[in-house]
């Protein structure tokens, strides 16, 4: 109360100051107006010393929408919607939580480190009556900052700097996470298409439900919070922010629901690069800069993506000598490359994943996921590219209790025990996928009945899947018998011969 009853006394006699200098400067010198002027400024900072910093809503020559004032309306939120008495909400297109924010002509208190400053909110009425081909709104909405002169340097350095953090934590926790994809870009002309489209990102998938070993998962858990955690260690040896993992195993396997567990745990938005919609190295370095922190850029099946090994070049060069084969026959060559073919290059890819242009946004995890890992050239997937390798193997009885708590609700049934067999004595292979398929419930009155039946299938698959695999291992021996039984006869020929 005794700051705000200095400030109304300050602007009681600024206001004064002011109607006497209009009054009196017809008729006293300037160099008396000066010294006036300095020695007033020295009795209003005594009544009044208090700053004020306002943020407009619109700056610039072309009135663009402030980021500062975006910060300080989102640190405000939490502030305003337990201390302001009138209040004004909002929900944004990507924003599941409704905003609270200031009304118009609203103050609130805020404390930091002991020292208390005022946010006021107002707007000012346009009254220009110029022409002009970018009018500007009619109100101008802006918020004012008041603190004591003493504190300036706190304020300044490291109050605003909070504000601006606080702000960024809290858009983060109400935003509604995104999925991206690349958009395709047509011809040369097509410079405004945006570069990536999105919808937002509602996978459920949860680390709770992935059917994994639970040690292997739990290091991945721990991973990605070493990660998560560590800004200032990446910072002190001199990396950019970011991780890379490879997620490699046979089709079925969970890579896919994996990325959608990591994305949920760490609350990063998902960007699913297409490569072969990119039309070169130049573009790929535009898609990079374009992504936003905190999040997850994503390439799946890199080894089908593009020719990305050693073999690409080899394969140009046999497809250019037989169209030079062609023409010398007369034949019509095969038409130049279309301008829609990538020509994204193992270099460009690279330097995509940990080049100069991989340190822009930080904060970031780069996933790539196959089925054949040794298609890829070993530069791609080596330590400092692909920090992990993660494995996601054929399903194990652990990940199957995963799965049978998940889709049956059930921790413990008496056909376990022949689950347990197949899976750990006669070492059956099948797919999580598989497994999943065959416990989907259905429609049946009783629910143990539901539940034995569910099982049941399962068995009958993993045993199907036994009998196929011993086939396969009988018919494997008969070839390398006969096999040998064609060298011993090749054998006993050549020596008859030389006899």
């Amino acid at each position: 109360m005794e700051s705000q009853l200095w400030m109304t006394w300050g602007s009681v006699l600024v206001s004064l100051f002011a109607c006497l200098a209009t009054t009196a400067k017809d008729f006293l010198p300037y160099t008396i107006r000066s010294f006036l002027m300095r020695r007033w400024r020295t009795v209003v900072e005594v009544f009044n010393p208090y700053v004020d910093i306002r943020i407009d809503e619109l700056s610039g020559e072309w009135l663009r929408y402030s980021l500062a004032y975006g910060s300080i309306e989102t640190y405000l939120a939490n502030t305003s919607s337990t201390r302001a008495r009138k209040l004004k909400g909002r929900m944004d297109k990507d924003s599941h939580n409704l905003i609270l924010s200031m009304d118009e002509y609203e103050e609130v208190t805020d404390d930091f480190h002991g020292v208390t400053v005022w946010w006021t909110s107002g707007k000012s009425m346009n009254r220009s009556q110029s022409f002009s081909f970018y009018p500007s709104p009619d109100e101008k909405r802006f918020y004012k900052l008041s603190f004591h002169k003493r504190h300036r340097k706190l304020v300044v350095d490291s109050y605003m700097k909070h504000v601006v953090e606080e702000a960024k934590v809290i858009e983060a926790r109400n935003r509604r996470r995104k999925l991206y994809t690349n958009n395709p870009k047509m011809d040369d002309h097509s410079y405004r298409t945006k570069l990536w489209s999105h919808v937002p990102f509602e996978h459920p998938a949860t680390f709770e439900t992935v059917a994994m070993d639970a040690n292997k998962k739990n290091k991945i858990i721990k991973d990605l919070d070493f990660f998560k955690n560590s800004k200032e260690y990446y910072r002190r040896i001199g990396k950019a922010w970011k991780r890379g993992y490879l997620l490699y195993g046979p089709p079925g396997t969970g890579k896919s629901t994996m990325i959608a567990a990591m994305a949920n745990y760490m609350d990063y938005d998902v960007y699913d690069l297409e490569l072969t919609s990119v039309k070169d190295n130049t573009e790929l370095r535009k898609l990079m800069i374009e992504t936003s922190s905190k999040s997850i850029i994503v390439i799946e099946d890199i080894d089908c993506s593009l020719d990305l090994t050693g073999s690409r070049k080899k394969k140009e060069e046999e497809e250019e000598e037989e169209e030079k084969q062609e023409k010398k026959k007369g034949v019509g060559g095969r038409l130049s490359r279309g301008k829609d073919e990538s020509r994204v290059t193992l270099s460009g890819l690279l330097n995509f994943i940990d080049g100069l242009w991989s340190a822009c946004g930080g904060e970031r995890l780069i996933i790539f996921t196959t089925n054949h890992i040794e298609k890829l050239d070993p530069a791609l997937i080596r330590t400092g590219r692909m920090d992990r390798h993660i494995e996601m193997s054929y399903c194990c009885y652990e990940g199957f209790k995963v799965l049978a708590k998940n889709y049956l609700g059930l921790e413990w049934h008496e056909l376990f025990k022949e689950v347990r067999r197949l899976f750990e004595v006669d070492q059956v292979q099948v797919a999580p996928a598989d497994v999943a398929e065959r416990l989907m419930a259905e429609a049946l009155d009783e629910k143990e009945e539901e539940n034995r039946t569910c099982l049941r299938n399962l068995i009958e698959f993993m045993e199907k899947a036994k009998e196929e695999k011993m086939k396969k291992e009988t018919a494997g021996e008969g070839d390398r018998g006969k096999n040998t039984e064609e060298e011993d006869g090749a054998s006993v020929s050549e020596s008859d011969h030389k006899d």
